[in-house]
């Protein structure tokens, strides 16, 4: 049976809640809906620490707690304390529960960005040091600013978004975010929270925050829910303040064929055939986040078949491809693209991809 478990109650044997006649292990169901207030009372890491996941419906009352396995039972009596609400609770195998926590947490990212917007002075309150990777759930304990940043970066993961645009104003710092190619305003704030959140994002990407007078470009490793992202960082000074533009590199597309990108069957045909001819040349044009790079990666692991030299010059390496010789552009040294380009063709190159 399933342990029940209500406010004020004893649990005078917290181990024989690891007993399966107590609460069978159980490979869960896709996460249900969840209300977002019992998932705000117990923190992404204190979750992930002590194995404990609430589930919450919508359509009713009832609340659930799963326990990762090995886990300790203790844990269950903080839970208690926060929601004061009795619950049941359910075991469920580690790899499972890594799952299950996963995709609970991800669809919390607006909730943490919002929780954090109407803080005002308290953004002023900023931490000064932050670790070159960063799970974007793990903010129980940060200042609001990397809340904010956090909560809009996991939103955007999550909707598939491509690029994120911070924009300062006299009237106020704007967020708006690229969706199949469109922009569309998603936060609006305060003029003087602009100064904060751009100096957080420029210490995240290991930019310098007191060169505020010309382009800088930098980028950030970040995970959501153990997912890796790569985030790509570009400022550019403007009357009103630093605007700062993230252009989100999801690593799974990486691995995205050809075949799946959704082209109408004449239009795959044509590229099919251009990309079997021995030689020749592909132009790919389009606006942002239309899909270029996706569809550039997606004809190198086409041609990537091991009887191909494959060579890039690119700027940057959004997507390492294994197999395919990338170069990444750096003018400071002297390495641009033409310099790139004329070094690639002493490599005995059988496909050249400059992007």
């Amino acid at each position: 049976m399933t342990m029940i478990i209500r406010p004020g109650s004893e649990i005078d044997e917290p181990a024989a809640l690891a007993d399966p006649d107590v609460a069978p292990v159980v490979e869960p169901t896709p996460p249900l809906p969840l209300d977002p207030l019992p998932m705000l009372a117990i923190p992404y890491a204190f979750a992930r620490r002590f194995g404990v996941v609430v589930q919450h419906t919508e359509a009713d009352a009832h609340l659930t707690v799963a326990l990762r396995t090995g886990a300790d039972p203790r844990a269950l009596l903080e839970v208690r304390r926060y929601l004061a609400r009795p619950f049941d609770v359910v075991i469920v195998e580690a790899p499972a529960f890594d799952r299950l926590l996963s995709d609970s947490y991800a669809m919390d990212g607006q909730a943490n960005a919002l929780a954090a917007v109407g803080m005002g002075d308290e953004l002023d309150s900023l931490a000064e040091g932050l670790p070159t990777a960063e799970d974007l759930l793990d903010t129980a304990d940060d200042a609001p600013a990397i809340r904010l940043i956090n909560g809009i970066i996991a939103d955007a993961a999550r909707n598939g978004v491509s690029d994120i645009h911070i924009e300062p104003y006299e009237t106020g710092l704007i967020v708006r975010m690229r969706i199949d190619g469109v922009l569309r305003e998603t936060l609006r704030m305060p003029p003087h929270v602009a100064p904060v959140v751009v100096s957080r994002v420029k210490v995240m990407a290991r930019l310098d925050i007191a060169e505020r007078r010309v382009p800088q470009d930098g980028r950030m490793g970040l995970t959501l829910g153990g997912k890796l992202l790569d985030v790509r960082v570009s400022t550019l000074p403007s009357r009103a303040g630093e605007r700062v533009v993230l252009r989100i590199l999801d690593k799974d597309n990486a691995g995205i064929d050809l075949d799946a990108l959704g082209m109408d069957e004449r239009m795959y045909a044509l590229l099919r055939g251009a990309l079997a001819e021995p030689n020749g040349i592909i132009l790919v044009t389009g606006p942002t986040g239309s899909g270029k790079t996706t569809s550039l990666y997606g004809a190198l692991r086409l041609l990537n078949d091991g009887s191909r030299n494959i060579l890039t010059v690119e700027d940057p390496v959004e997507y390492a491809v294994e197999g395919v010789g990338q170069t990444q552009v750096n003018p400071k040294v002297g390495l641009t693209f033409a310099a790139g380009l004329r070094a690639i063709l002493r490599q005995d190159p059988d496909v050249v991809m400059p992007r």
